[in-house]
C-alpha cells in the first residue's frame, strides 16, 4: 500500500511574495503623492512667474539675481515633482527620491521667503494666505519624502550643498529686502552761483544772472519729482541804538520761514522777505544719471528803484532713486485755485497756491509690484507771497489728502529712496547796483 503525502504548508519555492495593501493605505499614499506634486507644481508656477518679471525688469542687479534664483527654484521644484511620481510608482531612476526631496526643500525655502516678504510689505490678505498654505504644503512634502526612507548618497555633501544654496538665496533676499531699503542713500548736490549785476541801457533796471548746478556724485540715478528756484526781496533797516533783549526774543519766535532768512542782529531789523521771482528749473519726471551733472541759468530782474536792500536766492528739489522706484509719464497738471484738488495741508489752508503733478509709481521688484496695492506720487509745487516749496507724497489712489505720521513718512521715503536737496539762501546786497 502506498501512501500519498498531503500538500505541505510552506509556499511553493517558485512563487513570488506579494505585499497586499489595504485600500485605505493605497488611498492615503495616493493622497500624499497628490499633495506633494500639487505643492511643487504650484510653487514652481508662482516662482517662475515672479522670477521672469524680476529677471527682465527689476531695477537693481540684486533684484535680477533674485529673479534668476526664483527661476532656478522653479525648475528644481518641477524636477522634484517629476521625481516624486517616479519614486512613488516606477522607481526607474535610483535617486528619484533624493531629487524629489531636494525639490521639496527648494519649495519650502522659496515659499517661506515669499511668505515673509508679503507678510511684511503686502497689502492684500490673499498673498500671505496663498504662500502660507504653500509653505505648509512644502513642509509636509519634505516630511512625507523623508519618511519614505529616501536614499541619500554622501549625505554630508548633499546637506552641505543644500545649506550653501539656501544660505545664498536667503542672503540675497535679505540684502535686497531688508538691508538695502534702509541703508544710507546718496544725495545729489545743488549749488547756486550768482553773477555780477548788469544794468540795462536805459539804466532803469538791473539783472542778476544765476547759475543753478545739479551734481550727482553717487553710483545711482535719480528721478526729479519737483525742482524750484525763487528769489526773495528783503528790507533791512538799521537802528541808532542797540536792540532790546525782548526784540531779540521776538526775532527768535518768528515763524520758521522768516527765522531762517532773518539773523539775530544787534542793529539790523529784518522784515519778512517777499517773493520776487519763482520758477521750476527741471520738470517732474526728468532725471539725472549716476556721476552726471546739469546746469541751467536764469535771470532775476528788478527796477533800479526797488525798495529791497538784499536779494536772497534759493534752489531746492525732490528726488526719487531710480533703483527703488519707477515712474510713468505725469498726467495733466492741475491747479489748486481752479480744480480744487489740493488738500488743506498742502495749501496751508488757502494761504498758498499749488500746481499739482500726479502719476503712477512702480515698485523696484516683482514681488512688491504684484502683492502691494498700486501707489501714486503727487507733487505739490507751492508758491505764495513769502516763499516757494515742493512737497511730494506717495500713497494709494484717493489717499493724497491724508496726514501721515512721522513714522509712515520715514518708511515711505526710505522705501522709494526719496531725498531732497537744496541751496540757499545766497545773499546779494543791492547797495552797489542801486547807487550806480
Amino acid at each position: 500500500m502506498t501512501s500519498s503525502s498531503e500538500g505541505g504548508s510552506g509556499p511553493d519555492p517558485g512563487s513570488h511574495l506579494r505585499v497586499v495593501r489595504s485600500p485605505q493605505k493605497i488611498l492615503r499614499t495616493r493622497a500624499s503623492l497628490a499633495l506633494v506634486v500639487l505643492t511643487l507644481v504650484l510653487t514652481a508656477a508662482q516662482a517662475i512667474w515672479l522670477g521672469l518679471f524680476d529677471f527682465i525688469g527689476a531695477l537693481t542687479f540684486t533684484g535680477r539675481i533674485t529673479g534668476a534664483v526664483l527661476i532656478l527654484a522653479s525648475l528644481t521644484t518641477l524636477l522634484g515633482a517629476a521625481a516624486a511620481l517616479d519614486h512613488w510608482f516606477r522607481n526607474c531612476f535610483a535617486y528619484s527620491g533624493l531629487v524629489a526631496l531636494i525639490g521639496a526643500v527648494a519649495a519650502l525655502v522659496t515659499n517661506g521667503m515669499l511668505l515673509a516678504e508679503t507678510w511684511r510689505d503686502g497689502d492684500s490678505v490673499s498673498y500671505p494666505v496663498r504662500w502660507g498654505l504653500l509653505t505648509a504644503g512644502s513642509l509636509w512634502a519634505v516630511f512625507a519624502l523623508w519618511r519614505r526612507s529616501v536614499t541619500i548618497p554622501a549625505p554630508r555633501r548633499v546637506a552641505a550643498a543644500v545649506l550653501v544654496s539656501s544660505g545664498l538665496a536667503l542672503a540675497n533676499f535679505g540684502y535686497q529686502h531688508l538691508y538695502q531699503p534702509f541703508q544710507r542713500g546718496a544725495r545729489p548736490l545743488i549749488t547756486i552761483d550768482v553773477g555780477k549785476p548788469m544794468l540795462s541801457k536805459d539804466r532803469k533796471r538791473f539783472a542778476f544772472p544765476v547759475d543753478i548746478r545739479l551734481e550727482n556724485h553717487s553710483d545711482v540715478g535719480f528721478y526729479v519729482f519737483g525742482a524750484e528756484f525763487h528769489a526773495m526781496g528783503e528790507r533791512v533797516s538799521l537802528t541808532s541804538k542797540d536792540r532790546l533783549r525782548t526784540q531779540w526774543r521776538t526775532d527768535v519766535a518768528q515763524p520758521r520761514e522768516f527765522r531762517e532768512r532773518s539773523p539775530l542782529s544787534r542793529r539790523e531789523v529784518h522784515q519778512p522777505g517777499q517773493l520776487v521771482l519763482a520758477q521750476p528749473w527741471m520738470d517732474p519726471g526728468d532725471w539725472i544719471e549716476a556721476n552726471d551733472s546739469f546746469v541751467t541759468r536764469t535771470v532775476v530782474q528788478l527796477p533800479i528803484g526797488t525798495p529791497y536792500d538784499n536779494l536772497a536766492f534759493y534752489a531746492t528739489a525732490e528726488f526719487g532713486r531710480k533703483d527703488r522706484v519707477g515712474l510713468e509719464h505725469f498726467d495733466k497738471t492741475t491747479y489748486s485755485w481752479r480744480d480744487g484738488k489740493a488738500p488743506g495741508w498742502a495749501t496751508q489752508q488757502g494761504n498758498v497756491d499749488c500746481a499739482i503733478y500726479h502719476t503712477r509709481v512702480h515698485e523696484s521688484n516683482a514681488i512688491d509690484e504684484h502683492t502691494r496695492d498700486p501707489r501714486y506720487v503727487t507733487i505739490y509745487w507751492q508758491f505764495g507771497a513769502h516763499g516757494v516749496g515742493v512737497i511730494d507724497t506717495i500713497t494709494r489712489r484717493d489717499e493724497e489728502g491724508q496726514v501721515h505720521s512721522d513714522a509712515e513718512s520715514r518708511d515711505m521715503r526710505s522705501r522709494y529712496g526719496l531725498v531732497d536737496a537744496g541751496a540757499g539762501p545766497v545773499e546779494q546786497t543791492l547797495w552797489e547796483v542801486k547807487n550806480r
